[in-house]
Formats: structure tokens, C-alpha cells, sequence
């Protein structure tokens, strides 16, 4: 039986992380590995971008990949690529928020995409900009990190590095739907930050291909601290 995952205790005290200095070596070796990598995974990536891009123009109004205001290292905002998977202009009236399971914004190509997280790929772009990594915490619209600063204790601390096209959070919690949700998964991105490592990375980027396969049972661990 495989040993339960060991994770710290929540975050106490509130504040912002100071704002990061230069990268370290070891971050800058992280990001040469980064960026060679994704230009490799680029390469077979960019058919089904653009066989995914035409499908979601076809079934669709709007355009196929969209961008969209992200908060990164060191609280900047940064724009993000994705492939659309909800309907056009959907927020148009109720403005930023989180999808909830079964949410009706979704188009059906959309949930196709979502699940076998096609949607993603066009984020390679951002690897390459050098404002994501392959793997980290997942980055956060403004207007939603505006309210989760005051209601999330120790929230801008996963800001103390590049946010991730995956990681350590995702491939073990769903989609934040709630403040719950996002402190329980902050417990995740700081563990992340504090024992990070290259064994690490690669079992991140190996577990993603298996949860986009179906198969997390093959590398998930409960917790051994409840997580609410």
C-alpha cells in the first residue's frame, strides 16, 4: 500500500510574499528547462491546436483561442492563451467567475477539450514568453486574486514563483469552485514551492499525462492532513 502523502499545516500569518529578486540558478535552470521543452512539445502540439482551434470556430461563435489577464511571479499580470471552450461573451453580464461542475457556459466541444485538457496547449506560447512554467501553481484571473487576497490567509505566497500549465495542485484537486477550494489547494501550491526539485517536476509531468488519460488512481495519494 502506497504511504499517504505528507502535506504541512495551513498557512498562519497573513501578508503578501515580499516581491521576488532575480531568479536564483536553480530557477534559472528551471526555465532553459522549461523553455526547451516546451518548444519540443510545440512541435506534435501545434496540428491538434489548430485542428482543436477549427473545431471550436465551426461549433461556435467567437474566436477560437481567446486571452485572457492572469496574475504571475511576483503579482504581474501577464495574458494567457487558451482555446475557447465556453460560449462567447459569456460573462457579459454576471462578469468574472468560477466554472462549476455542469456549467452551462460550457459548449460541448469545450467539455471534450476541458477533459483531455486540449484546451491548455496553446499556453506553451506563454512558456516560451517566460511568464509560465511547464509546472507550478495555477495562475489566477485579477479580479478573482483582488478578493482572495483578503479572504485567503497567505494566498500571494504561491506568487513566489511561475505560475504552471500543471502542477502539483491540479493533478491532485478538481477546479476551484470556492474559497474552500482555493485554501485547500494553497496547502498543495506551498508544498510545491517549498520541495520542489526535478524528480518532482517530472513526476507532475508524467502524472498530468495519466490524468488526462483517466488513470490518477495510478499515482494519487490521500492526504494525510485533512484538507477540509
Amino acid at each position: 500500500m502506497r504511504a499517504p502523502l505528507q502535506l504541512p499545516p495551513r498557512p498562519r500569518r497573513a501578508g503578501p510574499a515580499p516581491a521576488p529578486g532575480p531568479l536564483s540558478r536553480g530557477a534559472r535552470a528551471k526555465a532553459a528547462a522549461d523553455f526547451a521543452l516546451a518548444a519540443l512539445m510545440l512541435i506534435p502540439a501545434l496540428p491538434a491546436v489548430l485542428a482543436c482551434a477549427a473545431l471550436v470556430k465551426l461549433t461556435s461563435r467567437g474566436p477560437a483561442v481567446y486571452t485572457q489577464a492572469r496574475v504571475g511571479r511576483g503579482g504581474a499580470v501577464f495574458t494567457l492563451y487558451k482555446l475557447r471552450t465556453m460560449y462567447h461573451d459569456c460573462e457579459r453580464l454576471t462578469g468574472p467567475r468560477w466554472s462549476t461542475p455542469g456549467d452551462a457556459r460550457i459548449t460541448p466541444v469545450g467539455r471534450v477539450l476541458r477533459k483531455l485538457h486540449l484546451d491548455e496547449l496553446p499556453q506553451l506560447l506563454n512558456v516560451l514568453r517566460g511568464e509560465m512554467s511547464l509546472v507550478g501553481p495555477r495562475p489566477e484571473r485579477p479580479e478573482i486574486v483582488k478578493t482572495l487576497r483578503d479572504v485567503v490567509v497567505g494566498y500571494d505566497r504561491r506568487h513566489a514563483v511561475r505560475p504552471g500549465i500543471t502542477g502539483f495542485a491540479q493533478v491532485h484537486l478538481p477546479p476551484d469552485t470556492c474559497v474552500r477550494s482555493v485554501r485547500n489547494k494553497l496547502v498543495y501550491d506551498l508544498f510545491y514551492i517549498r520541495n520542489r526539485s526535478w524528480r518532482m517536476e517530472l513526476f507532475l509531468l508524467f502524472a498530468t499525462g495519466l490524468k488526462a488519460l483517466g488513470l490518477k488512481r495510478l499515482y494519487y495519494r490521500a492526504p494525510r492532513v485533512p484538507t477540509e
